[in-house]
């Protein structure tokens, strides 16, 4: 690689400007369709945040208590898709198994647990105390 092709895409052919954007945004929402279609764990956390959020605009709490009751829910739902994409990942290099591929499965899970008790302990220090 030369000091032209730093910067550049590193000489990788592809799109640039708007048309990445748009192609990006594309790649983007057909990501969002396949987590929904094909991972329950996605469906489950979404409706959690679908419920959730009106609940939060609608308690009697500031508006930044209302903004650390939902961010939190929108944590969930972003490291849930993290851990779909290494799912994915480990599932497509083999389905035998190997302890680093557990181990990556778990992490990711753990992951996800970690957050939905950051969002339970948010939710419960705003609404109950």
């Amino acid at each position: 690689m030369n000091k032209t092709e730093v910067g550049k895409n590193a000489g990788k052919p592809g799109f640039t400007g708007l048309t990445r954007i748009i192609k990006a945004t594309g790649y983007s929402f057909q990501g969002l369709r396949d987590a929904f279609k094909y991972e329950s764990a996605i469906r489950q956390e979404l409706l959690l945040l679908i419920i959730l959020t009106p609940v939060a605009l609608l308690l009697n709490v500031s508006n930044v208590e209302k903004i650390l009751l939902i961010a939190p829910l929108v944590l969930v739902f972003i490291v849930e898709l993290l851990n779909s994409a290494i799912e994915a990942v480990v599932d497509r290099i083999g389905s035998e198994h190997h302890i680093l591929s557990g181990r990556a499965k778990d992490i990711g899970s753990a992951a996800v647990f970690v957050s939905l008790c950051l969002t339970a302990f948010i939710w419960f220090m705003i609404v109950f105390l």
